[in-house]
């Protein structure tokens, strides 16, 4: 059976090989890489299944290397963090990275975000079951479950994973409220509960890649201090003013 291989950058020698030793002894497949330029090359040419990206990298950061990534790849991406740059996970979550890690962490909280990562970005038996649904039309966004396919107006509209399975969990729900902690534990995993920040971030890209006009949304739309939902039947905003 084929390892899984997960792509690790971290300029720190130390941290690097603890990372390293930590993941292999978990059995993954790790290829290490000391600069940002160098992850890059590793995840263009191995098509690793996760990466783990420090923010602070001689050659190309976090950062950089994350908007790189994101260019032609939808491979979970986990940022390193400093304790206290707060601004630095949510810059990273912006540009596409799927959950953070805060500096120091302990090898079981290393694993868990692992773990969880690779759970979200797999086929799951609930997106099987959803999978004989075939399709989900709502206005011109279309949700093809068998390809994990998501349109709008026919054109390819590329996600994540993570915001694959927002959008998916809203539409299955399409019409009802879906509150951020029912998100958040479905999306994410329990242990995630109170991260309502990386929902936010999540749900704005989402919005930024499927409404025309992200200041008034027509598919994603909030229940303010409650949670998120799908449209039904979105309308233009011409009609809606009242």
């Amino acid at each position: 059976m084929k390892k899984t291989t997960i792509v690790v950058a971290d300029d720190d020698p130390q941290l690097l090989r603890l990372v390293t030793r930590n993941l292999q002894l978990e059995g993954y497949e790790v290829l290490a890489a000391s600069d940002g330029q160098q992850a890059l090359t590793q995840i263009e040419e191995q098509s690793p299944a996760l990466v783990l990206l420090d923010v602070m990298m001689p050659k190309m950061d976090g950062f950089s290397a994350t908007q790189h990534v994101r260019a032609f790849s939808s491979v979970p991406i986990i940022i390193l963090t400093a304790r206290g740059q707060d601004q630095d996970k949510i810059r990273g979550l912006d540009l596409g990275a799927d959950d953070y890690l805060t500096k120091p962490f302990s090898v079981e909280e290393l694993l868990a975000r692992v773990r969880a990562a690779l759970r979200r970005s797999q086929f799951t038996a609930q997106d099987a079951r959803h999978s004989v649904l075939g399709t989900q039309t709502t206005g011109d966004l279309t949700i093809d479950y068998i390809q994990r396919l998501v349109t709008m107006a026919g054109k390819e509209v590329p996600l994540t994973p993570t915001e694959y399975r927002i959008l998916a969990y809203l539409a299955q729900n399409a019409g009802r409220v879906v509150t951020q902690e029912l998100l958040l534990e479905h999306v994410w995993g329990a242990e995630y509960l109170g991260e309502s920040h990386m929902l936010q971030v999540n749900i704005n890209r989402l919005r930024c890649k499927l409404e025309a006009d992200i200041a008034h949304p027509r598919y994603i739309l909030t229940k303010v201090g409650i949670g998120y939902y799908l449209s039904r039947q979105p309308v233009s905003h011409i009609h809606e003013q009242e």
